[in-house]
């Protein structure tokens, strides 16, 4: 297996997702802004959202791909088994919580935006879209369990083109409630819904030639999907750490007016980076890291992390300095436009520029995780994540009033940077972490190459800086080209120094 062309397959379906989400958010900025229907919707949205992220971005593969694996080594029978009951029991489970949280929304909506209390027409619409939206967790978290079994088989694409699904739909809303005169916040809510249903379908029938669900009801469980289980939420808790801190600062910002919409753009924006980053090369390696240590192959194992980690810091180290860099031409390029003010693009730009010291480290703990849970130690990073959220909330809380909504970008990178350094710690005080010499020489090449992308963005932003301006209806067209153009000067410089002959990421 070679991690980078899978993980091009995977980019490749998951660059065509953010660009229809981009699409979808365009539009969403054109026609709501930052406006009460904006912040409400984004709150219902960011609930199961972020399950969506938590269990479909592997979350769910972190726990469940080692144990599957496990159960494949020893027969195609054990392995069907075992995929049969853990679809059984997460279907009951899912079931009981989308039910509870359908009864007592006017509760949850409490927890994620306790600002909008006081505020009658803002707390009932987001009580109503939220329930509108809830059962998109049923759905997309069945489709992650599917999303599993292709990964553990190395098949990527199907799984990295279901949220495709998601945007067409969302983007069908807008475009139909415009044209029929609808709530367009309303229609967006009942669109995350069919979508899921649309996603799981989709995922089903790829997953047919590896597996054929049967669902089996019964209260007996065995040790293995009690192992499974035990796993789970420490995995979900401890690989989603940067989508659970996100929500958190949701529900912090809920306290300021618009501040939900601006971290929501923001959140958009840095999220591509982070699919390809971190996500991508988790999602990819985490199968065959698996394999290798259950192999006892601690050759390969070191082969396949010292690639990860360099896959990773080659994608996600000139992209953490881009949205620094150009955080305001960027958001003003993307959601300049109609409802979306200047003031609303200042805004935005800086919650985004603060993300983007973060982006390396977000993309790191994905990466560095999995290292413990390819061997089936979940606790270690349950523990990292822990103190990575308190730590997060506590900064958030002791200066939100003072700074406003803009310190949870700030706290959220600062916690997340003293997480990669708490990893790092503990995977070498456990002997987990095998790095070669060949790692930090090629991250020198990669800054390097870095140092000359930025000094042609730094020339580039100055000298079409006019055509950047709020007020230029086509700003859009030129931050494209600006944006092609560097990332083509990096990728060249990247290709003269060495770092992308596919045979320096192959895993055997």
């Amino acid at each position: 297996m070679n991690l980078l062309s899978s993980t091009s397959i995977f980019s490749f379906f998951t660059i065509i997702s953010r660009i229809l989400g981009y699409l979808r958010d365009i539009l969403i900025a054109i026609f709501l802004g930052a406006s009460i229907f904006a912040d409400t919707f984004f709150v219902a949205f960011r609930l199961p959202n972020t399950f969506r992220r938590l269990f479909a971005e592997g979350t769910f593969n972190a726990a469940f791909i080692p144990s599957y694996t496990s159960a494949k080594i020893k027969s195609k029978k054990t392995s069907k088994a075992f995929a049969d009951e853990v679809l059984s029991l997460l279907l009951v489970i899912l079931l009981i919580i989308v039910t509870i949280a359908e009864i007592f929304t006017p509760y949850l909506v409490y927890l994620i935006a306790p600002g909008f209390i006081g505020d009658d027409l803002k707390f009932n619409l987001a009580v109503e879209f939220t329930r509108i939206t809830f059962p998109f967790l049923l759905f997309v978290s069945l489709s992650s369990f599917f999303s599993g079994i292709l990964n553990s088989n190395n098949k990527f694409g199907a799984a990295a083109a279901a949220p495709i699904i998601l945007n067409i739909i969302l983007i069908i809303s807008i475009l139909a409630s415009y044209s029929l005169d609808l709530n367009i916040a309303k229609q967006l809510s009942f669109g995350v819904t069919i979508a899921g249903i649309f996603q799981l379908i989709f995922l089903i029938y790829f997953t047919f030639k590896f597996y054929k669900p049967n669902i089996k009801i019964s209260f007996k469980i065995s040790n293995k999907a009690k192992f499974f289980f035990n796993k789970l939420l420490p995995s979900i808790f401890s690989s989603g750490v940067t989508q659970i801190n996100i929500l958190v600062g949701t529900i912090i910002a809920s306290f300021q007016s618009g501040a939900v919409s601006y971290l929501y753009y923001a959140d958009r924006v840095y999220q591509i980076n982070l699919a390809l980053a971190g996500i991508a090369v988790g999602t990819v390696s985490l199968p065959v890291l698996s394999k290798a240590f259950k192999s006892k192959n601690f050759s390969k194992v070191s082969n396949i992390q010292n690639k990860s980690i360099q896959l990773s810091l080659l994608l996600s180290i000139p992209a953490s300095l881009g949205l620094i860099i150009a955080s305001e031409e960027i958001v003003n390029g993307l959601f300049g436009y109609g409802s979306f003010s200047p003031k609303d693009v200042e805004m935005t730009a800086d919650a985004l520029m603060f993300f983007g010291y973060g982006v390396i480290a977000f993309a790191l703990v994905k990466i560095l995780s999995n290292f413990f849970f390819a061997r089936d130690n979940t606790k270690t990073p349950f523990y990292i994540s822990s103190f990575i959220v308190f730590l997060n909330v506590s900064i958030s809380l002791s200066f939100f009033n003072q700074i406003g909504f803009l310190i949870i970008p700030i706290a959220t990178s600062i916690s997340t940077w003293i997480g990669v350094l708490i990893f790092i710690y503990f995977l070498k005080k456990k002997n987990y972490l095998l790095l070669q010499s060949g790692l930090f020489y090629n991250t020198f090449k990669i800054v390097i190459s870095t140092a000359i992308m930025c000094l042609v963005l730094i020339f580039s932003l100055e000298k079409y800086s006019s055509y950047l301006d709020y007020s230029y209806a086509y700003k859009s067209i030129y931050l494209l080209i600006i944006v092609g153009f560097v990332g083509i000067v990096y990728l060249l410089s990247c290709y003269l120094l060495g770092l992308l002959k596919i045979k320096n990421y192959k895993t055997n």
